[in-house]
């Protein structure tokens, strides 16, 4: 780039956008990278505060911001997602589809440490919207070496940084314990809840199975509501440490590969996450803690995106949502625009 004065700029080729701000009117390029100043053009470069232009030297061993930007969204960009037109250096990355957003936070950090770039996004593991915005790439400054540019390349690793996992319809058997639900003495209060939350995502609820405290006939329910094609089941009532609490032994009782038994998340530190190989299929199974019946959020929304998205669930990913994993219980919930789970 040569750095000239406006009223010199006269047939030189402008490098950059240059954008006109007035507050509540407009923020947008009055000129776009690769116009030509002409004699009518400075009185309106001087008025946006213009008295000096960058305009365009060709050197090969450095991008354009534009150029920059495209570099970053190659290497962000996977799955399911699409870019918008560069402006004003950045580009962003829009979803394709309702889904989970995953982000390989290692290379995304690894890229943002090399200075003199940014991705910025959204987090992940939460879900998306057809059309929501995910990321946004850019430089910093108006240039940028191509040798950093390939360092960035390398940072970023083989797969892109972000993709999106497309929900996959499932269906949900439902479990309910408890001698006091299973003989009518109360109204089963649990089942709603639990409808109502998977219904957020593609499902068919197979059917709701009421029992009673006695653990094999806890097991045994789980295993007739695979045996029907249950490819997700959900356990409510039962999952404390008092000593007719059986749900937890039931599951595992199933043969079920316990993931974890407990959350560093506040609602649902008893939260329990299994998963149970039925030869063709696998099929989580889920223990909810008492609370997602009556909080408005609980780590139940904190998985239940991940497993409608068929992306396993590890026992550290779970011990990562103690950092944002108390919920504040606000008068009015604004989840997931707030730091639950984040």
């Amino acid at each position: 780039m040569q750095l000239i004065r406006t009223e010199d700029a006269v047939g030189h080729v402008l490098c950059h956008d240059i954008t006109q701000i007035i507050k509540g009117v407009t923020k947008d390029a009055v000129f776009r990278k690769g116009h030509v100043v002409r004699e009518e053009d400075i009185p309106v470069l001087l008025s946006v505060g213009k008295e000096h232009l960058y305009v365009w030297e060709k050197d090969d061993n450095m991008l354009h911001e534009d150029e920059a930007a495209q570099v970053l969204y190659e290497i962000c960009a996977g799955d399911n997602m699409h870019g918008s037109d560069v402006k004003e250096g950045k580009i962003e990355l829009i979803a394709d589809i309702d889904g989970l957003l995953k982000i390989r936070r290692e290379n995304l950090l690894a890229v943002n440490s090399l200075g003199e770039m940014m991705i910025a996004s959204i987090h992940g593991n939460f879900p998306v919207k057809k059309g929501d915005k995910l990321a946004g790439t850019r430089i910093i400054p108006l240039v940028i070496e191509k040798e950093k540019m390939e360092a960035a390349r390398q940072a970023g690793g083989t797969e892109p940084i972000f993709s999106v996992l497309p929900f996959q319809k499932k269906k949900v058997g439902i479990v309910t314990t408890g001698s006091e639900v299973f003989k009518g003495r109360i109204k089963d209060t649990f089942g709603p809840v639990i409808k109502a939350k998977v219904a957020e995502y593609p499902s068919e609820v197979l059917g709701q199975t009421y029992v009673d405290d006695e653990k094999a006939h806890i097991t045994e329910a789980i295993l007739e509501q695979i045996k029907n094609g249950a490819e997700l089941v959900i356990c409510t009532g039962g999952m404390s440490v008092d000593p007719d609490d059986c749900t937890p032994g039931a599951i595992r009782d199933t043969g079920a590969r316990i993931v974890t038994y407990g959350a560093p998340v506040l609602p649902g530190a008893m939260m329990l996450v299994s998963y149970y190989d039925a030869g063709d299929r696998t099929v989580p199974i889920l223990g909810l803690p008492g609370c997602v019946m009556y909080a408005a959020r609980t780590i139940f929304d904190l998985v239940l995106p991940r497993v409608m998205a068929d992306d396993e669930i590890t026992a550290e990913d779970i011990a990562d949502l103690g950092e944002g994993g108390l919920c504040l219980n606000c008068e009015v919930c604004t989840f997931p625009k707030c730091g639950f789970g984040k």
